[in-house]
């Protein structure tokens, strides 16, 4: 019998997590590594369980993640918007309360790119008079 799977894209900056939810005991599992081991910070382990913990789904499902680009932070919010879409899928009422928190938007703000003649996007170097 095949396994139930829940599947949710969700990207942030440069990073883009593919998110799994299996039906399980609430395992988070980070590029084959557990979640307290791959995000260090409990800041970031509690951005990912942020919409488990807000539809009270928390130890119903197990959760696989393959996560690419960006820092830490950005892939941490980035699995939180591809939970938050995998619970979509197993729940269409769960939308009105995850979008009231704000889980199902895609962050758009982005690095500006460097600019010729600067240093970086807008810092210049120092003016002289003369």
């Amino acid at each position: 019998m095949a396994q139930v799977e829940y599947l949710g894209t969700g990207r942030r900056k440069t990073a883009t997590a593919r998110v799994r939810l299996r039906p399980g005991n609430g395992q988070v599992v980070v590029n084959d590594k557990p979640l307290a081991e791959y995000f260090a910070r409990d800041f970031s382990q509690m951005i990912v369980k942020q919409p488990l913990k807000l539809t009270e789904t928390l130890g119903e499902f197990d959760v696989l993640v393959s996560v690419e680009g960006g820092g830490l932070s950005g892939q941490a919010e980035a699995i939180r918007l591809g939970v938050a879409r995998a619970l979509l899928e197993v729940e269409e009422n769960y939308r009105a309360v995850l979008k009231k928190a704000g889980f199902l938007t895609r962050d758009p703000r982005m690095k500006e790119r460097k600019k010729y003649g600067r240093k970086k996007a807008r810092k210049s170097s120092q003016f002289s008079k003369r």
